[in-house]
């Protein structure tokens, strides 16, 4: 049996670099839609050996979640009808939290001790909203698998109880990502609406309204009959909510267990009380039901279909009572349909990540933004969208895209701000005083690409070094510098570090770091290639930068202090390179 995702993900070219870690990353980007996979392998794949079973750890504080994931790919040539996924690499994730949560810092090894470092801080700082584990791979999902990541949810539950007793989070979790899960991740974003049975809803009324191609219909449904729809079909209700329900505890901060207890204790005031939720349908028809005198007349819905697109918590909520909630309680809905497949995707994107979007897509019309995107159609090989979202569908997704995100990142670096590149993401969109230092009258196209292409040259630094630790040893001082590489937010800081040496290497003063730039005829991959001697020469001094992300990056002054000693080593040493910095010099431009 052929699987739609096994189709896009052997298109996914991009991906092999990876080798065994692509399924991840590209269940990673399905589950999340994430833009910039390469700027997020950087961070979060451990490799380079001893990484205690955590194949990635990835860190999201302004989302606030930590995946972590386990993977095995098995050769289907070879063996085309295994049935299961071994379930002993379900349970090494055990191993994993345990070295994560509850081993010191300095018993753990290089390649996971800054990931360790940021997963506790960030908890600590009570930044994580719901942890999950993952084991992921290309075969049938089991039950023994799942019995399995039963126990590791526990250990991830226990082991929080006890090291990190204030941390607030919400929802710890396991997930088998197989075949099926991996299937359905991708349809949703082919075909957002995975439940397409025929419901009908009691209602009391309600009134539609329509626009160019979609029409809605609003009313107040019972909250009983969403908890049985959850019942009968759970997740799957949620194939076009990127988060799905992250569950509830005990907690007068936690909004789940909020809704459950206004379901519960209020149930006539939920209505008032609750946002009410979104939800995509194939098709929806009003009906009459003409019932006794005694009873009086009511009206019903007829939907086919379903896929909340907002309000997965409310949902969730209700559906994870214990009992069937009292029957008086209601709450909102809009039911959507629509059949053009890019209102749709606009629908999910500005239902589903309203925050993500008020990051970005407010600045996509002003216009530094506007003059950027009109720039960037006459850079070659290039598209950037200048805040705007490129949509939800991987394998749509432009292959020479520029994301948003990555850019904002790769300026701050560019412009010392390091730590706000790593940390600040999407502040850097939000904050107008962030915003306009590094998007100004003199951010130009071509200097975009000359920051995002050092920045993409410093990852794929990494990810040479972490493919040749595989087969065999590394040198000394390559060990040293991907032992750099593999600590949280060092290809920021490495990245601002480097464009300090400008003028080093140019022999020249740079007045204005904003007027520099390979020129507007270079495309982002041929100047990721000019930067690459730059890049090799200027490594084996990364170990002035090791302060600064000894456990994560997150101190400016330690970061001004290690670049500004690599800098001073760069400076000392720049006779041995006199042939290297020439070159750069003569394809850099500095408009006048």
């Amino acid at each position: 049996m052929t699987f739609s995702y096994q189709t896009a993900f052997d298109a996914r070219t991009d991906l092999k670099e990876y080798k065994e870690n692509a399924l991840a990353l590209f269940a990673l980007q399905l589950r999340f839609q994430i833009e910039d996979i390469d700027t997020l392998a950087a961070s979060s794949l451990t490799g380079g050996g001893d990484d205690k079973k955590c194949d990635l750890i990835h860190v999201d504080k302004e989302a606030g979640y930590i995946i972590v994931i386990q993977a095995y790919m098995a050769d289907l040539m070879k063996n085309p009808n295994k049935q299961a996924a071994p379930s002993n690499k379900a349970s090494d994730l055990n191993t994993a939290a345990a070295w994560l949560f509850n081993s010191s810092l300095e018993y753990l090894p290089e390649g996971i001790r800054s990931a360790a470092a940021e997963v506790r801080s960030s908890l600590e700082a009570n930044q994580i909203r719901f942890v999950q584990f993952w084991y992921v791979h290309n075969l049938p999902e089991s039950q023994n698998v799942k019995d399995e990541l039963k126990m590791v949810e526990q250990t991830v539950n226990n082991a929080l109880r006890t090291q990190l007793k204030n941390s607030e989070v919400e929802n710890v979790s396991t997930l088998e990502v197989g075949q099926k899960t991996l299937d359905e991740w991708y349809r949703a974003l082919e075909a957002p609406i995975l439940v397409t049975d025929k419901f009908t809803i009691p209602i009391s009324g309600g009134y539609t309204i329509s626009g160019k191609d979609w029409e809605a219909f609003v009313t107040a449904i019972p909250i009983t009959w969403l908890h049985q729809v959850f019942q009968e079909y759970s997740d799957n209700l949620f194939s076009a909510n990127v988060r799905g329900y992250l569950g509830s505890i005990k907690s007068d901060k936690n909004i789940n267990n909020g809704i459950k207890k206004t379901a519960k204790d209020e149930p006539k005031d939920f209505w008032a009380f609750n946002n009410g939720i979104t939800a995509l349908v194939s098709s929806f028809k009003e009906v009459e039901a003409n019932q006794s005198e005694e009873q009086g007349s009511a009206k019903t819905l007829e939907i086919i279909g379903i896929s909340i697109v907002n309000g997965a918590q409310t949902t969730g909520a209700l559906g994870s009572l214990d009992t069937s909630p009292d029957g008086t309680g209601y709450v909102q809905v809009r039911f959507v349909k629509c059949t053009n497949t890019s209102t749709i995707r606009k629908i999910i994107e500005y239902n589903n990540r309203q925050n993500v979007v008020e990051a970005s897509d407010f600045r996509s019309n002003d216009t530094i933004q506007r003059r950027l995107r009109e720039e960037f159609e006459k850079i070659p090989d290039t598209t950037y969208y200048g805040g705007r979202r490129s949509g939800s569908d991987v394998k749509r997704r432009p292959p020479n895209l520029l994301p948003s995100d990555t850019v904002a990142q790769a300026l701050a670096a560019f412009h010392q701000d390091p730590v706000i590149a790593y940390n600040n993401k999407s502040d850097i969109w939000r904050v107008d005083t962030i915003y306009s230092k590094y998007f100004t009258e003199q951010t130009s196209a071509r200097h975009i690409v000359f920051v995002y292409s050092l920045l993409r040259s410093v990852e794929a630094k990494k990810l040479q070094l972490v493919n040749k630790s595989k087969p065999g040893p590394l040198s000394k001082e390559e060990s040293q510098q991907l032992s750099f590489l593999q600590k949280r937010g060092a290809h920021f800081l490495l990245s601002s570090a480097i464009a300090n040496c400008l003028e080093t290497f140019l022999d020249k003063p740079v007045p204005n770091a904003f007027r520099v730039s390979f020129g507007k005829q270079v495309s982002p991959e041929n100047a990721k290639k000019f930067w690459e001697p730059i890049v090799q020469v200027t490594i084996p001094f990364c170990e002035k930068l090791q302060p600064a992300v000894k456990k994560s990056l997150n101190s400016n002054d330690e970061a001004k202090k290690a670049i500004s000693d690599f800098k001073a080593v760069v400076e000392s040493t720049k006779s041995y390179h006199v042939d290297c910095f020439k070159n750069f010099d003569n394809i850099v431009e500095i408009r006048s």
